[in-house]
């Protein structure tokens, strides 16, 4: 069933548009990344997604849907950090990418949003 292949990740929404998903807060192993601002099409939330894991609400899913076709969805922790991730992932696909060299010269990487979700 589809329960089963969910997994609790962490997620960390960075200043470049990556949407990049880890093991945990540690954020020492990648599960993967979206390239958002040239991956995805659109961003859906609440009920225009399909159901959450159990024991969360219709109102906490959120797919962002890929220009190949293909969605990677997420349920959030509530229905507001949902919005909130919505809102983020759509500014991050429609900011231009400025970065600044750290002091060692390598672009800095600081996160927009990071949070919890499965």
């Amino acid at each position: 069933s589809i329960l089963r292949r969910w997994k609790r990740n962490w997620f960390v929404l960075y200043l470049d548009g990556s949407l990049v998903y880890y093991h945990d807060e540690t954020q020492r192993d990648m599960d993967g990344r979206i390239h958002v601002k040239y991956s995805c099409r659109d961003v859906r939330t609440g009920r225009e997604c399909r159901g959450p894991p159990g024991g969360k609400t219709r109102d906490c899913p959120l797919t962002v849907v890929l220009r190949d076709g293909s969605k990677t969805t997420l349920c959030a922790e509530s229905e507001d950090d949902a919005v909130a991730w919505k809102m983020a992932v759509l500014e991050a696909k429609s900011t231009p990418v400025r970065l600044h060299p750290s002091k060692r010269g390598a672009p800095s990487r600081h996160g927009l949003r990071a949070g919890c979700g499965w």
